[in-house]
């Protein structure tokens, strides 16, 4: 049976190659044919085309020869002074004269020193030096008759757009050299009769000087054009070559083109007319399209079924491996997404049991005797505060933590954390970290900052396996975009972390913070060590940058916003387990739909004095509300059926504008929400003595540090 078809497949492969060779030597002798006619009728094209610029430019240039003349004759008799003297009447004419040609923008009559005695632009005139113009200059010591001129620039006081003049010597008794007669073309007249006539694709029209000077052209110039000296038709022109065909590249916009061009009878002037070479290769195919689709159209239709029939057995597997591949990348996805989900749900039902076993063993300590239940106590606890910074990493590493920032000194933080740093790297890296001359504190988030340094310090020690250095330096600068004389304010916190490692190659230095995105094998990395780093940076409304050269190691540089209040202190490890200031604090509404982990909190509430008054839910919550006028305040978790915490905090702040809300919760995305808000809000698990100092403070209105977003605001 394999046999069968590996026969099958070679006879199939056979006929294709059959049915493509014969009608494609076939195909390719038509295609030649039609090549060399394509040529030809676009030769005869293009020459036809010249003629018509031809005629189109002597008759032009033969009217404004004769615009001049009669200009000449008007004053030939006429000295500087009586020109001046009639300079009403002459300007009225020379008016009239220019208006009967629309490519003229203005004659002038100059006198034998180039001042200007009359001209169509102004009266009277300004008497403008135009004695270093060509037009003059070229006049000025012989007679050449008419004279051609570059592309040149209006001349103060005048404006309007570029021209080129026509220029004769005044007629006057003698030899003497009286002065000049010049108009001024407009090239743009000419450009808008080359853009009528050239309306096929690549079409291209000229009038250029001998000497390689463009005075019009289409496609237009955004400027002056002047041809290269060495090119083959500024060669052909300045030889005096009368007419030909040819094909070039241009030297400005570096398209080949087939060109014919003529030289004007008693002008130094050619007309130049063109088409792409691209475009003529166009048209050809073209006609070999229609070739292909009407000529052999059963060649093309058995070409297609043995394609067909091949393409369907290769098809098969190239289906099979696409869609082995969507599938992959779908479940890659769809964990991505799931890692998301499961993550907030385990944030929050883990920090529940997290709650109850720690009030729960904090209950038991109450009654605890023996120094064996004292240690069982603590080993409770300290699991309980290991399995809360294991769910903020868990947060972490899928971007749904809440900053909890505060103001902290950089190089103390990191001076204390530097024994963690060098038990993470073998003995054969040093750690050198260079503190600043003075305190430098930033508004973050301590845990997060650690775990920063943390993931940089793993990745530098991965990339020196042979030993090296780190080098960690903290300081301020003034980043560029600052003002010049602007305040400490302006300046910004600077974090550099540097190794001797391998460094990192130029085509994956790109990639390094996304998500995911590891060089390491499959035991040694998961790449989301320098994701977490830039979201924290981001979150923290900083910046980070990355210098990296192949065996010269690598830079980073975390900067962060300058924050002028004072560090924040760490918490103390334990705290009087209910305040005495407040007698009594008076009754606390709890609202919590998980039976334990409210009876931990109404014990801790109990604990601090108040009396607490219970709700299941943010609607039996607002019930209380109405019929109770003794609650002083309001503790709510965020996530419950029906009304979240959230949404009961909002409605409390507009129906009870003076009763303090305090929110908590495990984890939810709604707790970013509440802190941009301004609720005070208390994660999950708290020990008692942060509930009963949050709870306090809400009710005397004062806001603890770090219980808001940087930023924020909190309502009245």
């Amino acid at each position: 049976m394999l046999k069968a078809q590996r026969d099958s497949i070679r006879l199939l492969r056979i006929l294709f190659a059959a049915s493509l060779v014969l009608p494609a030597a076939l195909f390719a002798y038509a295609s030649w044919l039609t090549y060399r006619s394509n040529e030809a009728i676009n030769d005869r094209e293009i020459a036809q085309t010249r003629d018509v610029l031809t005629e189109h430019a002597l008759k032009v240039f033969e009217s404004v020869e004769h615009s001049i003349a009669e200009i000449n004759e008007m004053i030939r008799d006429f000295s500087d002074e009586e020109i001046v003297q009639r300079a009403n009447v002459l300007h009225q004419r020379l008016k009239r004269i220019g208006a009967s040609s629309e490519q003229i923008k203005s004659l002038w009559i100059l006198d034998r020193n180039g001042r200007t005695l009359v001209d169509t632009l102004s009266f009277p005139s300004s008497s403008v030096s135009l004695a270093d113009r060509d037009y003059f200059m070229i006049h000025r010591n012989q007679d050449v008759g008419t004279y051609i001129g570059p592309i040149l620039q209006p001349r103060t006081p005048y404006g309007g757009a570029a021209f080129f003049s026509v220029s004769r010597r005044r007629m006057a008794p003698g030899t003497e050299f009286a002065g000049v007669v010049q108009a001024s073309l407009l090239p743009e007249y000419f450009e808008g009769f080359y853009a009528k006539i050239s309306g096929d694709r690549g079409s291209y029209a000229a009038l250029i000087l001998q000497d390689g000077a463009i005075l019009a052209r289409y496609p237009a110039l955004s400027g002056n054009g002047q041809l290269r000296p060495i090119a083959d038709l500024s060669e052909l022109m300045q030889a005096g070559s009368p007419e030909g065909i040819l094909t070039v590249r241009s030297s400005i916009d570096h398209r080949e083109r087939k060109l014919a061009y003529r030289k004007l009878p008693n002008l130094p002037v050619y007309v130049v007319a063109g088409q792409e070479t691209g475009a003529i290769r166009a048209k050809w195919l073209a006609v070999i399209g229609n070739q292909l689709i009407f000529g052999i159209p059963a060649t093309a239709a058995l070409l297609a079924l043995v394609a067909l029939a091949l393409k369907r057995t290769r098809r098969m597997y190239e289906e099979a491996r696409l869609r082995q591949s969507a599938e992959d990348a779908l479940k890659q996805s769809q964990r991505l997404e799931s890692l998301g989900r499961l993550t907030g749900g385990v944030a929050h039902d883990f920090n529940n049991l997290l709650m109850v076993v720690g009030g729960a063993a904090r209950k038991l300590r109450r009654t605890a005797t023996t120094p064996q239940q004292q240690r069982a106590l603590d080993m409770i606890e300290q699991s309980v505060s290991k399995g809360s910074s294991l769910t903020r990493q868990l947060l972490s590493f899928s971007r749904r933590n809440a900053m909890d920032a505060v103001p902290i000194d950089l190089g103390d933080r990191v001076q204390r954390f530097s024994d963690v740093l060098r038990q993470s790297v073998p003995s054969n890296i040093t750690i050198a970290i260079q503190q600043p001359p003075a305190p430098v504190v930033a508004r973050l988030d301590p845990n997060e900052f650690e775990i920063a340094l943390l993931n940089l310090t793993l990745n530098a020690r991965d990339a020196m396996p042979d030993g090296g250095r780190i080098t960690i330096s903290i300081g301020r600068r003034r980043p560029p975009d600052a003002a010049p004389n602007g305040g400490s304010d302006d300046e910004v916190a600077v974090l550099q972390f540097a190794d001797t490692g391998t460094g990192i190659s130029p085509e994956i230095r790109d990639k390094v913070f996304e998500p995911f995105f590891t060089t390491k094998p499959v035991d040694r990395g998961t790449g989301l060590g320098l994701s977490q780093i830039y979201g924290f940076v981001q979150q923290s409304k900083g910046q980070i940058t990355l210098r990296s050269e192949l065996g010269l190691g690598t830079h980073f540089e975390l900067t962060f916003p300058i924050c002028n209040d004072p560090p924040a202190r760490d918490a103390p490890a334990a705290a009087p387990a209910a305040p005495a200031q407040l007698t009594p604090p008076g009754t606390l509404l709890l609202v919590e739909d998980h039976p334990d982990v409210a009876a931990v909190a109404s014990d801790y509430a109990e604990q601090c004095g108040f009396a607490v008054v219970l709700a299941g839910s943010a609607e039996q919550a607002l019930k209380l509300l109405e019929s109770r006028s003794d609650i002083k305040l309001v503790f709510s978790d965020i996530v419950m059926p029906g009304i979240s915490g959230l949404e009961l905090g909002r409605i409390v702040r507009s129906r009870y504008p003076q009763l303090p809300v305090v929110l908590t919760s495990g984890y939810s995305d709604r707790s970013t929400t509440a802190l941009e808000e301004g609720f005070v809000l208390l994660p999950k698990p708290y020990s008692l003595e942060t509930f009963c100092q949050r709870l306090t403070q809400a009710l005397r209105g004062n806001e603890p540090p770090g219980s808001t977003a940087p930023g924020s605001t909190r309502s009245a």
